[in-house]
């Protein structure tokens, strides 16, 4: 399988992947984020979910609450408003786009801010 980057799913010859996943570097820059969120005080779980159509990663301040953050990986709009999408504590639609760093801005920031403060 040379050739194909790391993290890739390659589908049984005739047959295409039933699964989203991340590839090793997206999973690394959104556990590192978590790991700085768990260090600032802010995030203490977290979820993973793989579907057919999209992959996400969910952090929660309390593993019985909603999730505080999630993060969604959907192929199937890279095309359009870009596959990633932030979504805040009430599902909300914090940031999209084609790049993982950019939608983890916000993110970023309230990490900064909650450092700082």
């Amino acid at each position: 399988m040379s050739g194909l980057p790391n993290g890739t799913v390659v589908a049984f010859p005739g047959r295409r992947p039933n699964q989203v996943g991340f590839t090793r570097e997206e999973l690394g820059r959104i556990l590192d984020l978590y790991g700085r969120m768990v260090a600032a005080g802010e995030w203490r779980d977290y979820a993973m979910d793989f579907a057919r159509d999209a992959a996400s990663f969910a952090a929660f301040r309390r593993a019985s609450e909603r999730p505080q953050a999630r993060i969604e990986k959907r192929p199937g709009l890279r095309n359009r408003q870009g596959m990633w999408t932030l979504f805040g504590e009430h599902g909300q639609i914090l940031k999209r786009g084609h790049e993982l760093p950019g939608v983890l801005a916000p993110m970023e920031r309230r990490l900064l801010k909650t450092v700082d403060g």
